[in-house]
């Protein structure tokens, strides 16, 4: 599972990140960025990521 961050949608909201710190962090200059490749454990936690991400901006890429 990879997770492709589009860097011309995020915006920062931090949603990914409040959901899972140990994968997803928002960096000074306002973007989220993936800390580490999510374990297939943590699927569900990222789906909900993905989800939840108020501009679109995660998605999961096989």
């Amino acid at each position: 599972m990879n997770i492709h961050i589009d860097t011309d949608k995020c915006t920062g909201h931090g949603v990914c990140e409040g959901l899972a710190e140990d994968l997803f962090e928002v960096g000074d200059d306002g973007l989220a960025y993936l800390l580490q490749d999510p374990p297939e454990d943590r699927r569900a936690v990222v789906e909900q990521a993905v989800a939840q991400c108020p501009t679109w901006a995660l998605s999961i890429e096989e």
